[in-house]
């Protein structure tokens, strides 16, 4: 179970390098195509395209491991306030509806590749390429969410277990 939770770690991991990767490939593209772009040698179109769609997927990457290390954004007022027994019935709550909203996401979201791939559809534009190639990382990263929900899940309840000293 150890070497399970070590390999989701460094999925995790690498899910969140490849994010940066992502942004920082973007940066320097679209910075090289302003700056060929001012020396008169025109524009690379195909550069916006790519950016359109590395940015949602390197969120979407990145989401799985800022919840590992307590980085997404929350509103514990409630829970803080909340006295201890009652704030941890809160946070599993949470845990719980993420976990269900990630398995829908997986759900729907094979759908659609499932659709898009019997249907034959493509993305044209300056790139062309199959439309389900989009959906690929939110599946990945759905699932790692998923994964990530049912750990805090298991932790939120073994301590609790461990305050009740059962």
């Amino acid at each position: 179970m150890r070497r399970l939770g070590h390999a989701h770690d460094l999925l995790l991991q690498g899910a969140a390098a490849m994010a940066a990767l992502l942004i920082g490939i973007v940066a320097l593209l679209v910075t090289g195509d302003i700056v060929l772009r001012n020396l008169g040698f025109g524009t690379l179109p195909w550069i916006v395209e790519l950016s359109e769609y590395s940015l949602p997927t390197a969120t979407f990457l990145a989401v799985p491991w800022l919840l590992r290390q307590g980085q997404l954004v929350r509103v514990d007022t409630l829970v803080t306030a909340a006295p201890r027994r009652v704030g941890l019935a809160l946070e599993l709550v949470a845990d719980l509806i993420g976990l269900t909203i990630s398995l829908v996401f997986v759900r729907y979201t094979l759908a659609v590749i499932a659709d898009a791939r019997r249907l034959g559809g493509l993305v044209i534009k300056t790139l062309i390429f199959p439309e389900w190639w989009l959906f690929v990382p939110l599946v990945f990263c759905s699932v790692l969410l998923a994964v990530e929900f049912l750990r805090r899940i298991v932790a939120g309840f073994a301590r609790v277990k461990a305050r009740d000293g059962r």
